[in-house]
């Protein structure tokens, strides 16, 4: 589709704010999650306390942020960020993800972070794809939320068969020692900005590093938690 500046993505009206990238009637449109637990962001009897699931095996993470569950209109565009070069979306979807996250910081359901940090992909991968869809949704929003990031700030260290083929636990041993913290989280709250969350194997990974390294508080924040 021919990328038009000032248009809705969806709806392909005339934007306000061209800056937004996705018109107010849209982003209200989109649907609206279940009832979700806090940390773990699976569906749940109710969203304030925490699932038996985080109760009895809880992530190494604190809070889950998402805008919506894994469905239309969201995937489609988080599919062409990815694989169509269509990276004059990331803007646009990083918007989507400080307007939730602002609503809960308000709310004192979330600490103002002191610093994102982007899910990496290896060198190779990054080299054939010519970007990290992470980076460019998590620099924004650390220019937005004046805090501190860094592109390099956590970097992945060895090659890793595509999450996507494995099941559950495969992903997670898939990911052992794939990581490494460039830098000193020690009294940090801090954010893991990925675009889909699946099992959260990968963002446990990393949350664990942080938590080693003594980081106060950790959130994930993504578009899409699938549900």
């Amino acid at each position: 589709m021919l990328t038009i500046p000032g248009l809705c993505w969806l709806c392909r009206m005339p934007l306000a704010c061209p800056g937004w990238g996705i018109c107010s009637r849209c982003s209200a449109a989109l649907p609206t999650p279940p009832s979700c637990c806090p940390r773990c962001g699976l569906p749940a009897a109710e969203g304030v306390l925490l699932c038996g699931r985080c109760i009895q095996n809880p992530p190494p993470w604190d809070r889950l942020l998402f805008v919506t569950d894994y469905c239309p209109p969201l995937n489609g565009l988080v599919h062409r960020l990815k694989f169509a070069d269509t990276t004059a979306l990331a803007p646009a979807l990083a918007r989507l993800m400080l307007l939730k996250a602002r609503l809960a910081i308000r709310a004192g359901l979330l600490p103002q972070p002191d610093t994102l940090v982007s899910v990496p992909l290896h060198a190779r991968r990054a080299w054939r794809r010519g970007f990290n869809q992470s980076a460019l949704l998590a620099a924004p929003l650390a220019r937005w939320l004046q805090c501190d990031y860094h592109a390099g700030s956590v970097s992945r260290i060895r090659a890793t068969a595509n999450q996507h083929q494995l099941s559950a636990r495969l992903r997670r041993g898939n990911l052992k020692g794939a990581f490494r913290v460039e830098f000193s989280a020690a009294g940090r709250h801090m954010v893991i900005v990925d675009d889909v969350v699946t099992t959260g194997s990968t963002v446990a990974e990393i949350a664990r590093l942080l938590k080693q390294q003594g980081a106060a508080t950790i959130q994930v924040w993504c578009l899409c938690r699938t549900l």
